[in-house]
């Protein structure tokens, strides 16, 4: 897979070489209001290998330490633009990211392109 990673960003990375999934992070500090959801930037562009898309899935520890969760997304295989996050606060407490903060994860797996009949 080739990354583009525009001067602000930062690399997609994962924590060992077996992990699923590549850790994605926050490039601005953002606060997420309790009970509210903010839009993050990561200034990361992808090109996919041919018959596979993306899939944005939550941090765990995120989620079970603090209750923000990813609303998710697919990444299809042509899409170039800045891959953008969206996050949720469900808890009651404002949280705030700092630049460099894991926000999610990006897993890439392959696709099958059906023909629909009707």
């Amino acid at each position: 897979m080739k990354v583009f990673v525009e001067p602000i960003g930062i690399a997609p990375t994962r924590a060992h070489k077996t992990d699923a999934g590549l850790d994605l992070y926050c490039i601005d500090d953002t606060v997420v209001p309790a009970r509210g959801s903010a839009v993050f930037r990561t200034g990361v562009h992808i090109e996919l290998p041919p018959n596979t898309y993306g899939k944005l899935e939550s941090k765990s520890g995120l989620n079970t330490a603090h209750n923000v969760v990813s609303c998710g997304g697919i990444i299809d295989e042509g899409f170039s633009g800045e891959i953008l996050v969206k996050l949720y606060n469900m808890g009651d407490k404002d949280y705030e990211f700092k630049r460099g903060m894991k926000i999610c994860q990006l897993v890439i797996q392959p696709c099958l392109y059906v023909d629909v009949e009707v």
